[in-house]
């Protein structure tokens, strides 16, 4: 280790003994910026068209406009300052009275300044104190071409600069039109930047505009085909890559309806062809002297037609089932009466805390996919509670249980399907370890989820979540 090294690691141990390793204060501005950005694909897209023109405008008015500002101050202002040293030099050259007045006056009139002499004054400063660009110019110019002391103020008048020149005998006051000696039309440049800068913005964010919608119809049509809702009347539309990106998802779309379609017809053959056989072994048995091998055969025929049907149920997913709006209060109703007569648990099962609340579901498929969760409640528990609500952007439907639950670094197995716990809770018991997988399977296809929680009721909670 080199010593710069070995003195940067002795550094971090230090710091961090003494609670200063990392910086508590310390931020990264590329993190900062990115937290500021917009979100949207719109925004981002605005900000790269408007800020290189609010950067380059700025450094283009500013400079331009210094420039221009100085140098046009600069040309104006000699040309005043030529006009009054004119006029202090007829001053200086006339004594006091009515000739002195009357070409003071003349002089006035010729260049537009109205004069004023007062007698017996003297200056109280030189110069005026550089405030502005324009006090910083006239200072420069008037100390260089009028020899006579001087000094102005650009603030008391909004129309005009008070000037004022020291003469041997008294101050010459002239009211120096404040367009004389700067350039009167930089607000009006800047404003008409500002304005073609709002133009060039708005026509820029209406094409861009255009531009970001099929992106949004594109993922619209994509979340209605996750959350397995129909959809018509899209086309790809837009630029030559949102087409090729659309053409691409509706080709996607058809290959995995397709694929899904031959998975559903082939399990659906073979479930037929086996349960044919399945079917003359049970009327064979049916006419044969009851006993107990006959039972026994028959309560495995009848599990070997469970499997198949939970198989089928695996494979077959959310179906060819239409997405409709539905009352899911009353759905949890269905589910929870259905599961009570097949389990003769109608007094363990419990409705609680259901909000009513519409959305658009495959019907069928939802229900199976809370009645498989109300099996295996009813299986492991004695009592068990529904409830169906709102939580933000999502509907939950909840199942729990007072069971023996789960542990919680075992729960996620519980979704593999064919794939049965070995301790505690076995939430396949009886089946083939496609209760929960099949669940999980619908709830996905509706876009949301199933997850597996600590049970108020000191079992296990499974709860639904949908995207509202």
């Amino acid at each position: 280790m080199s010593l710069s090294q070995t003195a940067s690691a002795n550094t971090g141990r230090i710091a961090a003994r003494f609670g200063i390793w990392p910086p508590r204060f310390a931020w990264n501005p590329f993190r900062v910026i990115k937290r500021l950005m917009p979100r949207r694909l719109f925004g981002r897209s605005l900000i790269i068209i408007v800020a290189p023109m609010i950067i380059l405008q700025g450094i283009v008015t500013a400079v331009f406009f210094d420039r221009h500002y100085r140098i046009v101050t600069a040309t104006m202002t000699r040309g005043v300052a030529n006009d009054v040293g004119y006029i202090v030099m007829l001053e200086e050259r006339l004594p006091l009275g009515p000739e002195r007045d009357r070409e003071r006056q003349v002089a006035a009139k010729v260049f537009g300044y109205p004069a004023e002499f007062l007698p017996g004054q003297r200056l109280t400063r030189v110069v005026s104190t550089p405030a502005t660009v324009l006090d910083r110019q006239l200072t420069y110019i008037f100390s260089s071409e009028i020899p006579a002391p001087a000094t102005f103020d650009t603030q008391r008048f909004r129309d005009y600069v008070d000037l004022r020149v020291q003469l041997k005998d008294g101050v010459l006051r002239l009211l120096v039109p404040r367009e004389r000696v700067t350039a009167s039309n930089a607000d009006i440049f800047i404003l008409w930047m500002i304005g073609s800068s709002l133009v060039l913005i708005a026509v820029a964010g209406m094409f861009l505009r255009n531009q970001v919608k099929p992106i949004e119809r594109l993922a619209r049509a994509a979340e209605r085909f996750g959350k397995g809702q129909s959809f018509t009347g899209f086309k790809p539309h837009g630029a030559q890559e949102i087409r090729l990106a659309a053409a691409a998802f509706m080709e996607m779309r058809e290959r995995i309806e397709r694929f899904v379609q031959q998975r559903t017809e082939m399990l659906a053959g073979i479930s037929h062809d086996i349960k044919t056989p399945l079917t003359r072994m049970r009327l064979q048995l049916a006419i044969m002297k009851r006993d107990p091998d006959i039972v026994a055969l028959e309560g495995d025929i009848a599990e070997m037609e469970h499997m198949l049907n939970e198989y089928l149920d695996f494979a077959r997913g959310a179906g060819g089932e239409t997405a409709a709006d539905t009352d899911l209060a009353t759905l949890a109703a269905d589910a929870v009466a259905d599961a009570g007569r097949a389990a003769d648990a109608r007094h363990r099962i419990m409705l609680t805390g259901i909000e009513p609340v519409h959305l658009t579901v495959r019907r069928n498929a939802l229900k199976r996919c809370l009645g498989n969760l109300l099996d295996n409640a009813v299986k492991y528990g004695k009592l068990v509670q529904v409830q169906l609500y709102r939580n933000g952007s999502r509907v939950e439907l909840a199942v729990d249980d007072n069971g023996p639950g789960i542990p919680q670094q075992r729960r996620e197995e519980a979704f593999r399907p064919f794939h049965r716990l070995d301790e505690g809770r076995n939430l396949q018991a009886g089946g083939v370890g496609l209760g929960l997988a099949v669940a999980r399977d619908i709830a996905r296809a509706h876009g949301g989820d199933i997850r597996l929680e600590d049970s108020p009721l000191g079992g296990l909670r499974a709860v639904i979540w949908l995207p509202v």
